[in-house]
């Protein structure tokens, strides 16, 4: 793994790009979670407090291409300016006159948020004109937008190589804890993967039994591989079209060495609903009529043992249907036995994709994991082994 860093580099009195995920999830117009702002903040305050102007551009939802007032930056330019402690600029556009003349009024220490990026269709098709156009406001390119790397826009890879380009303090961090999570991790190392299907993480799965020890399958993927091994289960979520698959899988990981953990028991119920009447069974007693909504006691308990003897833990995808209680309850108590392994024993747990960080704040651990990216589809896809381009551009 290799890619530059601000370390060392001289920015004072410099115009700098800082690539940014301002997608802020808003909520009848206000902003309902500041946790991307929050993070961003040790890269904005180490540039400005060495001298640096601070230009900022992101994409913000998914105006394709058009001018949408709904989606423009400028809330979100106030309320950075408000985690910050500070004032912040902003430009009407993101490129020419207006990007320009905003630039020009920047003093030492300014930050100035350009407009959504997606206002241009060109962002999207990695336009090499616009590319240049973003170039033109600065003189080096900081990307800290883990979360977007997945995507060759013009404003991840496009204009990286343009500028001197550098990861800034939140992607460095998500690389160096990715890396130590399946670059090369301690061992032994193990894979939480939950969610509903097979079809849409089978390159994770893949590229996991490769790497891991031990994979722990759970949520409705588990229940196609276990109807694929000739299990009952009812009418619970499974992809019957997959169970060739989900027998493949079990098949390279026998090879690999990898250990698959499946459940033992489950919790069932007739109806996904709040509150409903559950029943605990073992996985080749699930009633006909009976779905399988979240991994049973024993299947916990046998998990929270294996904790013991690993370092390092990788989790995407909730053991079971968390949203919707009581089937939280497996969920929650693997997270709090990681929290505890995570304190006590030196495990290092990384966590990441929207339904994982949902489950591990319900929970009340997320500040308890070594660390947790929200950083959704670049997460997911770097555990599926795929290279990101906005990462391979500042290589």
């Amino acid at each position: 793994m290799s890619f530059r860093t601000i370390d060392n580099v001289d920015v004072a009195g410099k115009r700098v790009l800082l690539r940014a995920d301002l997608n802020v999830p808003v909520r009848d117009g206000k902003i309902s979670d500041m946790t991307r702002l929050e993070r961003l903040t040790p890269t904005i305050r180490e540039l400005i407090g060495k001298g640096a102007k601070v230009i900022i551009c992101s994409h913000f939802d998914r105006p394709k291409g058009k001018r949408v007032r709904s989606m423009s930056l400028a809330p979100i330019a106030t309320a950075l300016g408000e985690v910050l402690g500070q004032r912040v600029r902003f430009a009407e556009d993101c490129v020419g006159v207006a990007a320009q003349q905003a630039e020009d009024r920047m003093a030492c220490g300014d930050v100035l948020v350009l407009e959504n990026t997606r206002f241009h269709a060109e962002e999207e098709t990695n336009d090499p004109a616009f590319a240049a156009e973003l170039a033109k406001l600065a003189e080096l390119y900081v990307n800290d937008a883990f979360s977007a790397a997945h995507r060759a826009h013009a404003s991840t890879e496009g204009v990286a190589h343009l500028l001197p380009a550098y990861a800034g303090r939140l992607m460095q961090a998500e690389l160096e804890a990715l890396h130590a999570a399946l670059g090369n991790p301690a061992r032994p190392v193990a894979a939480i993967v939950g969610g509903a299907k097979i079809s849409t993480k089978l390159e994770l799965l893949g590229n996991l039994v490769a790497k891991v020890n031990l994979l722990v399958i759970g949520g409705a993927m588990a229940n196609t591989f276990l109807a694929a091994q000739g299990y009952r289960v009812g009418r619970s979520l499974q992809e019957a079209e997959m169970h060739p698959i989900a027998l493949e899988i079990l098949a390279r990981a026998k090879t690999a060495g990898c250990d698959v953990m499946l459940p033992t028991d489950a919790v069932v119920a007739d109806e996904l609903k709040p509150g409903v009447a559950t029943r605990t069974v073992a996985v080749k007693a699930v009633p006909a009529d009976a779905m399988i909504l979240d991994v049973g006691p024993a299947t916990v308990a046998a998990l929270t043992d294996r904790l013991a003897s690993l370092k390092t833990l990788v989790w995407n995808g909730p053991l079971g249907a968390f949203e919707t209680p009581p089937f939280d309850v497996a969920t929650t108590a693997i997270a709090k036995a990681v929290a505890a392994a995570t304190a006590a024993d030196g495990l290092r747990s990384v966590a990441g994709g929207g339904d994982t960080v949902s489950a591990l704040r319900h929970a009340g651990v997320l500040e308890q994991m070594s660390y947790v990216s929200t950083a959704g589809g670049a997460f997911l896809e770097w555990l599926e082994g795929k290279t990101l381009p906005g990462v391979a551009a500042l290589g």
